[in-house]
């Protein structure tokens, strides 16, 4: 019996900000590869509130900062970029009660899988597809349900 093969991962990271406390490209890594189900390229860029303000306003028309932008340009092989905007998610996570690593690998994850073909906001059942992957992958790494 043949073992099935690991998905392909071509990750870049893109450090846009200044933050000593934004993880590291192996431990970036690990949250991807837990994410990951199909061959993928992608970019994770970490940014400041003024350039994911500018992302969200030209690409989604919203005038803020957000989370997480996720920007999908292929499906086969996959391939695109994660936007992180490092001061909204380290404001949620205060305003959460969460660490700030658990919160960003939250963010990796959830980009991770919007990059293949998740989506929260189509329907009810989609958004809990969604969240039950998210939450899976998390407690691999001991990280508590984010949703609650």
């Amino acid at each position: 019996m043949q073992k099935k093969k690991a998905p392909e991962l071509s990750l870049a990271v893109q450090y846009g900000c200044a933050d000593a406390r934004l993880p590291d490209r192996s431990q970036l890594r690990r949250w991807v590869r837990a994410a990951q189900e199909t061959d993928v390229q992608a970019t994770i860029r970490f940014v400041a509130a003024d350039e994911g303000r500018m992302l969200n306003r030209d690409f989604r028309g919203k005038d803020y900062a957000t989370n997480v932008l996720t920007f999908v340009y292929a499906t086969r092989p996959v391939a695109g970029d994660v936007v992180i905007c490092t001061a909204v998610v380290r404001r949620e996570a205060k305003e959460q009660g969460k660490s700030l690593k658990a919160h960003l690998a939250h963010m990796v994850v959830h980009g991770m899988l919007h990059l293949q073909g998740y989506d929260h906001e189509t329907g009810a059942r989609a958004a809990a597809r969604m969240e039950a992957r998210e939450r899976a992958v998390l407690a691999r790494f001991g990280i508590p349900d984010p949703y609650i």
